[in-house]
């Protein structure tokens, strides 16, 4: 099942060593090279005597059961990974998440919401995170939902660059059926970078899970594999959705999707159903090339290349039934609206560690959900 990840696997135990040594790296595969990322000060580095925590990762077992996997203090323990996972002694502030699979496929169109919330790529961030959903009081002071009735919309790339990857899962993990439990909805759809993560891309990793990898005895990618909660969890979701008058997804819509004749359902369905195909298979099919890699919905930047006439965008509009077609990927200072706000821009630099904002609508009404928690009409450039 897990054909690239089983050579992953042996890689990775091959770049720590000479790490480990304070050896240069030399003569790696291509295919195994991991991109390191700029870190935060206080982030811990795999190669050095730091505390480390990291986890836990739920797997499945060959009892038909589940293994919660923990690095407490660079050692590996294990428990049961099944309803409320409580964390071994030495383990930090490590997520204790409660299991609650299995996990239904969403409808991915939703009317009737009066407040909705939106913002993108928060890529490890989860301090960032934590503080503008609740100086917006989409959580309380416990880190549990707040919105009521409303919906959230996360439109993608939690993975890769930061150092705090499976507190942000979790904690998405847990507002997912939080949100659900009080009648509103946590709208979690793919980016380019779970794509990436889940098909063996590791060129982003934050240079801290390698240990994780070595110390589990699995590559990063299976670590979000098919027999992983997470993992499971990650595969269930929508890529693209359509909320009120507002269209979502990571990247953008092109003006070939609609030479194409897609509904989002079918590429959605396409999208689970293809997420672990190798690379060169996807490549093969034409339909799966478009969707899958630059002029899809994941990776497409159009909108901020000057790419497209307004007719075009209205075009796409008409087309979705929609007004508003909302996207992250593409780094902004802040949430930005485009063509007339009918394109808004939510990717705003959460990555970097430092502050972020978020959209908020009600009734309506468009805002800019600003780091402190106020807000202010959003207003096109």
């Amino acid at each position: 099942m897990y054909k690239r990840s089983a050579v992953r696997a042996s890689v990775f135990k091959l770049l720590l060593l000479p790490l480990a040594l304070g050896a240069p790296l030399l003569c790696v595969p291509a295919y195994a090279q991991v991109k390191v990322e700029p870190q935060n000060k206080t982030a811990p580095t795999f190669a050095d005597n730091s505390p480390f925590n990291d986890g836990p990762y739920v797997i499945d077992n060959a009892s038909g059961s589940a293994d919660a996997l923990w690095i407490c203090q660079r050692e590996l323990k294990k428990t049961a990974g099944t309803g409320q996972l409580t964390r071994p002694s030495h383990c930090g502030d490590l997520p204790q998440p409660f299991i609650h699979a299995p996990y239904a496929i969403d409808p991915d169109k939703y009317g009737k919401v009066n407040t909705l919330v939106a913002l993108s790529d928060v890529h490890g961030q989860f301090d960032v995170l934590i503080s503008l959903l609740r100086a917006h009081k989409v959580i309380d002071e416990h880190n549990r939902w707040a919105l009521g009735e409303g919906h959230l919309v996360m439109t993608g790339d939690m993975f890769d660059r930061g150092h705090q990857i499976n507190e942000v899962l979790w904690f998405m993990y847990g507002l997912d059926k939080q949100a659900r439990d009080a009648g509103g909805m946590m709208h979690l759809l793919m980016g380019n970078h779970e794509q990436m993560v889940l098909q063996g891309d590791l060129r982003y990793v934050n240079a801290r899970y390698q240990l994780s990898s070595e110390l589990i005895g699995r590559s990063y990618d299976a670590l979000y594999g098919q027999d992983t909660e997470i993992g499971k969890w990650l595969r269930s979701k929508n890529t693209v959705a359509i909320v009120n008058d507002m269209l979502f997804m990571h990247g953008g819509i092109s003006p070939e999707w609609l030479e194409r004749g897609l509904t989002i359902s079918q590429a959605n369905d396409l999208y689970r159903k293809h997420i672990d195909d190798e690379r060169a298979d996807l490549k093969a099919n034409p339909l799966l090339n478009f969707l899958f890699f630059k002029g899809g919905p994941t990776w497409y930047r159009g909108y901020f290349k000057d790419e497209l006439s307004s007719a075009q965008i209205d075009a796409l509009l008409k087309h979705f039934g929609v007004k508003h077609i909302v996207v992250g990927h593409t780094s902004q200072e802040r949430v930005l609206g485009l063509y007339d706000n009918r394109i808004i821009a939510i990717d705003s630099s959460i990555k970097l560690g430092k502050s972020g904002e978020l959209l908020w609508v009600e009734d309506g009404k468009l805002l800019r959900g600003k780091f402190d928690g106020s807000r202010s009409e959003l207003v096109s450039d």
